[in-house]
């Protein structure tokens, strides 16, 4: 079964090279091989991995696990051009020559431009990083350009708008973020649909939170009687019509093996589990710190430029989600803008917020948790 949006992509389900089993600092490449095997077994080919995944090592166990074991027809490489490897247009051959020979390949199906929000979007434009991923292109070295994204729907839509040769979009999309205001997954997947562009899904189970569920969340789900955790998550991602491809980073064979469970034969989500997660959200959405609706009114005046719905929304996460990486979410919500420790307490914010927070004390309890 081919994937409807390309012939050569099998499926909807991608295997994601991020977290891989390890042996202590070292990929543990007999049972990372015994998962690939498993993987195309099933009738699956796409694999995702980055420069810098594992610290270097997963486009080298990539190499080792798949690409010298199977033809270069029988798979597809998504990689990634990622902004720490370049600082002017002409380190970026040098980083793509790099990556093809770590990964044993002479082209790459997919070349997604790495983690795209506003200020990274300006370096990349800057170094003209699309521009010379679409000569790659035409040169055959790479079959598709994309991007993989992390920041609000307008900056996505201003960078398809500015460069609608992209190919496909990398977004972060599951249940739990889907109407959350400081990550947008539905706006996100919206602006997609809007030009056209065939969606790749990261964190489908929100890096774990979804498979480690709070007790009352976790009885909702059980009383479905049907799969895992991961494969309520994966399958709502999945449910969706511009969705081409889903990602999991799988550690061990077992959650390869759970996964293959339900995405070889892949069903959508049913009306009854589609209101079993939406519960799920309520109950995450109740546990929730601040009671900020995200109406950005505090924003507007605010003398240090401090983007306080955001941040919230990052201490509020803190408490929802089991080892969420709120540190790099912060410091995303503060890189062109003022930090929480930068409030001068001018109490603007306060005069203006509809449901009458305590910004101002707020913030430095933000400040203590993150700076």
């Amino acid at each position: 079964m081919s994937n409807r949006f390309y012939d050569n992509v099998k499926k909807n389900f991608g295997f994601g090279f991020m977290r891989l089993p390890m042996n202590g600092e070292d990929v543990n490449c007999e049972e990372t091989i015994k998962m690939v095997d498993a993987f195309m077994e099933a009738g699956f080919n796409y694999f995702d991995t980055a420069h810098g995944y594992i610290g270097g090592k997963s486009e080298i166990a990539l190499r080792e696990s798949l690409v010298k074991r199977y033809p270069r027809e029988d798979y597809i490489i998504a990689n990634k051009l990622t902004s720490n490897y370049f600082k002017t247009q002409e380190d970026i051959l040098p980083c793509f020559e790099a990556q093809l020979e770590a990964c044993g390949v002479d082209y790459f199906d997919f070349y997604l431009m790495h983690a795209q929000n506003a200020e990274l979007f300006e370096h990349y434009k800057k170094c003209r990083a699309y521009e010379t991923s679409f000569e790659l292109k035409e040169q055959g070295r790479v079959k598709n350009v994309g991007l993989s994204f992390h920041d609000k729907a307008e900056v996505l839509d201003r960078i398809l708008t500015e460069y609608p040769q992209i190919d496909v979009v990398q977004i972060q999309f599951n249940y739990a973020d889907y109407d959350d205001p400081g990550v947008e997954s539905r706006k996100c997947y919206d602006v997609c649909v809007k030009h056209n562009k065939p969606v790749i899904v990261m964190e489908p189970v929100k890096g774990g939170n979804l498979v480690n569920l709070p007790d009352t969340a976790q009885a909702v789900l059980d009383k479905l009687k049907g799969g895992s955790n991961a494969s309520y998550a994966l399958r709502f991602a999945a449910s969706f019509d511009q969705i081409m491809m889903v990602l999991s980073g799988m550690s061990d064979m077992a959650q390869m093996e759970d996964n293959l469970s339900f995405m070889a034969d892949f069903k959508p989500l049913n009306e009854k589990e589609f209101a079993a997660v939406w519960k799920v959200c309520d109950i995450f959405k109740a546990q929730d710190l601040i009671p900020c609706t995200f109406c950005k009114y505090c924003i507007d005046g605010c003398p240090m430029n401090i983007s306080i719905p955001d941040l919230f929304s990052d201490m509020n996460c803190l408490s929802r989600y089991v080892g969420w990486n709120g540190e790099w979410h912060y410091n995303m919500h503060t890189a062109e803008k003022g930090k929480a420790s930068d409030c001068i307490e001018c109490g603007m914010c306060e005069a203006s917020c509809p449901q009458h927070l305590n910004i101002r004390e707020l913030l430095k309890q933000v400040a203590t948790k993150f700076e």
